[in-house]
């Protein structure tokens, strides 16, 4: 408890360090007078260019970053001086408490909790800012993100999910202004740059790539090939494929499917839930994008893609426990209880064709996504000059 203490002291006034702000005062700008008023990042790139925010996002970030990482490990410690780092960007004492959203410092310390989640989160807000060029939106839909993909992740119950779905909420109640001038439109956009157009497309093709192809390699290749490899297997004699080991010897046919079948789904089984992140997380990426050029030239492009990505998305959502479901039937088909086996082999025969029939309107569906990134706006595109009738 006292080394959870003092960790939780240091990680405060190391995360109360007011980069931004003294950065911008050496410069001979008071942060709080200048743009947002906010001595954060995304403030300091708009007053003071983009090198200097970004300098600055490194900073902030670090100072996140390192308090947690020399933690330790240790769960409650590396929570508390995680949120003691965020609360010391958020309320820094040097300051009188006027700190910044700490969003950065946050990122930091979540990045050496979860990575994984994290790098999730990242690529959703490196999405959002391309697409809208709205900071503050991408924040919080990043943090979001972190959260359900934590939860997902598990335990629920757990000292670090706990603290990102503190750090979410924390994140939205901080951006309550910006909330504000989103839902009247008067929310600052980050300058239109090249690079943030490149990286939208970028992004949106990769996404749609990923997706399609990881879909069709999984469900039309990668599965079927397994499955009819291990029925081979099963019915044939002792080869370099079972270790020159009879693996079947006293089964009848019914036995040897019922083998193959328990042996393909033991090796397919583990791929699902890394599969079906994967698809969730392009399908996002591609929908957030994609929301992006909603209304630009040519418009029913545009809203067809919108409408045919968030379809496969939704799809792919209300798939993942489906798939679930029918992994478990698939091991009850097995059950020593004849009344259990029998109803699960029902069950399974209906649930797996439904889950097969929403894999393949996904891959259908993404196909027709990948088609229409044929009209992808370009940057510049504006709406075309009314046409003139003699």
């Amino acid at each position: 408890m006292t080394q959870t203490v003092l960790f939780a002291v240091a990680g405060y006034f190391i995360g109360a360090i007011p980069f931004g702000y003294l950065i911008a005062r050496a410069k001979g700008v008071n942060l709080f007078a200048v743009g947002s008023g906010n001595i954060g990042a995304t403030n300091v790139g708009r007053v003071l260019g983009r090198k200097i925010g970004i300098l600055v996002f490194v900073l902030d970030f670090l100072k996140g970053a390192i308090p947690v990482a020399i933690a330790d490990g240790d769960a409650p410690r590396s929570v508390a001086t995680a949120l003691a780092a965020v609360l010391g960007h958020m309320f820094p004492v040097y300051l009188g408490f006027r700190g910044g959203k700490g969003v950065a410092t946050g990122a930091g310390t979540v990045f050496v909790l979860v990575p994984g989640p994290a790098g999730i989160a990242l690529l959703l807000w490196f999405a959002a800012v391309s697409s809208t060029r709205l900071v503050s939106l991408a924040s919080i839909i990043a943090a979001i993100a972190l959260f359900i993909g934590q939860v997902l992740r598990g335990p629920v119950d757990s000292w670090v999910t706990i603290y990102c779905g503190i750090a979410a909420a924390v994140v939205i109640i901080k951006h309550r202004a910006n909330l504000q001038r989103l839902l009247h439109g008067t929310e600052h956009r980050i300058e239109d740059r090249p690079m943030t157009a490149f990286l939208h497309r970028a992004l949106h093709l990769l996404a749609l790539g990923l997706w399609l192809g990881s879909a069709v390699f999984f469900n039309l290749l990668a599965a079927p090939t397994i499955f009819a490899t291990f029925k081979t297997v099963a019915h044939g004699e002792p080869s370099d494929r079972t270790a020159f080991i009879d693996i079947n010897s006293g089964l009848d046919r019914e036995q040897k499917d019922q083998l193959a079948s328990a042996l393909a789904g033991s090796a397919v089984g583990p791929l699902f839930p890394i599969f079906f992140v994967l698809q969730t997380v392009c399908g996002a990426i591609a929908l957030i994008t994609a929301w992006g050029w909603w209304k630009r030239p040519p418009g029913k492009a545009n809203s067809a893609r919108v409408f045919v990505i968030g379809v496969a998305w939704a799809l792919v959502v209300f798939g993942w426990p489906i798939s679930q479901k029918v992994s478990e039937l698939r091991l009850l088909r097995f059950a020593s209880d004849p009344t259990i086996a029998a109803a699960a082999k029902t069950d399974f025969a209906t649930w797996h064709l439904v889950s097969l029939g929403l894999s393949m309107l996904t891959i259908l569906l993404t196909f027709v996504a990948m088609l229409l990134a044929a009209a992808i706006p370009q940057r510049g595109d504006k709406a075309p000059p009314p046409a003139i009738v003699d």
